[in-house]
């Protein structure tokens, strides 16, 4: 019985990452809807009836013990309807609001998102919830998501035109402490931080890695038979997928 972590591409392996770094004999299985990537610029009520579907076939056939949503996205979404169709415990993914709020000494902090995430009553609560004394300043981007899959490809990447509107507007200038709103954007920190070294920047991947941790005592042994990386369109090279501890990719056939 596997931990089931799902994206819409290649974001939730930042959390995998963490997760086999926590706990090295967690039996994780991962599961990303490429087919339908990207999910942030898609009207609600197609992902919210794309993501029960696709997710519910997964637990149809894989059995798992939790699930994993490893995506923004899809959390803001599609958590309440998937905690009210499936009894398996469900971990979502937030922006982590709290710590980049916490950290910010001019009380300027920033929001990096997909346009789905940044439109939602979710994000606006969450902000009046853990940083009710900063000004917030976000940017729901279409292109970031895509580059970090170009990345995770190989390709080079130049970030600065996607993230130049965030620090252009008004206030943009203050902004000292950065939450990524996306797991993919993950892949991109090492160009953020390039371009902008003086800014602190959290990463949903290890809070919800943590938290999905704290929700299975005992942890699962490691599975004999290998580990498998399922997706619903192109499966990616092994090669790729080996350093997250998957021996197996699969196109998905269920």
């Amino acid at each position: 019985m596997p931990i089931l972590v799902f994206d819409s591409g290649i974001g939730g392996l930042g959390v995998v990452a963490q997760l086999r770094a926590l706990a090295p004999g967690v039996a994780l299985t991962y599961l990303a809807d490429n087919g339908f990537f990207p999910y942030g610029e898609k009207p609600d009520d197609i992902l919210l009836a794309r993501i029960l579907d696709v997710v519910g076939r997964a637990i149809a056939h894989l059995r798992p013990q939790a699930l994993v949503v490893a995506c923004n996205t899809a959390s803001t979404i599609a958590l309440p309807a998937l905690r009210e169709a499936f009894s398996l415990p469900i971990i979502g993914c937030v922006p982590p609001i709290k710590p980049a709020a916490a950290a910010s000494t001019s009380k300027t902090i920033g929001v990096l998102a997909t346009a789905a995430t940044v439109r939602r009553p979710y994000l606006s609560n969450l902000i009046a919830r853990f940083a009710p004394a900063c000004t917030v300043l976000s940017l729901g981007t279409p292109s970031l998501a895509e580059l970090a899959e170009r990345k995770f490809r190989g390709a080079s990447v130049d970030v600065a035109p996607a993230i130049a509107p965030l620090f252009t507007q008004p206030g943009g200038e203050a902004i000292d402490a950065i939450a990524l709103g996306c797991t993919h954007y993950s892949f991109l920190l090492p160009e953020f931080a390039a371009l902008y070294p003086g800014i602190s920047w959290f990463d949903p991947a290890l809070p919800v890695a943590r938290q999905t941790l704290s929700r299975l005592t005992p942890l699962p042994p490691l599975a004999e038979t290998g580990q498998t990386a399922y997706f619903i369109s192109e499966t990616l090279p092994l090669p790729l997928l080996a350093p997250y501890g998957f021996n197996r990719a699969e196109t998905c056939q269920w």
